[in-house]
């Protein structure tokens, strides 16, 4: 039987994603109270790009914190779930950044925020395959 053991370093990220999605939520608010537009973006630059960054921080962040999760859980180095969290939080945050501050074009936040996100993605995912074929094979 195993022993449940609560993790410590994705709890910290989690926190740092929940305090970023409060922002990214209060510049959607605003936003849509400066522009009157309660749905939609409303063909507003501003109001589109908050919207997306809000809406793409939803779309990638729950399914990396699960997989940095599941990391710890099975026991990889402290410093690979650290820097698993850290990169996503930077690449959200200038992911975020990037949208919000050039909704139509292209911008080095937003660029580099996708690569590192799309890198925590990869490697946990592979991490995790790797691992689990490991286990199987092992018992």
């Amino acid at each position: 039987m195993h022993q449940f053991i609560m993790p410590v370093i994705t709890p910290l990220y989690a926190g740092l994603c929940g305090l970023l999605l409060l922002g990214l939520s209060f510049l959607v608010s605003r936003q849509r109270l400066r522009s009157k537009v309660s749905t939609g973006d409303g063909g507003i630059p501003a109001l589109a790009g908050a919207v997306r960054a809000h809406g793409n921080f939803v779309e990638y962040v729950p399914l990396a914190l699960v997989l940095i999760l599941l990391v710890e859980m099975a026991d990889q180095a402290e410093l690979t779930v650290h820097l698993m969290g850290a990169a996503l939080v930077l690449g959200r945050f200038l992911h975020a950044y990037g949208i919000s501050t050039h909704p139509g074009g292209k911008s080095f936040g937003r660029m580099w925020g996708t690569v590192l996100t799309w890198l925590v993605i990869l490697l946990a995912s592979l991490k995790l395959i790797v691992w689990s074929i490991i286990r199987m094979t092992a018992a």
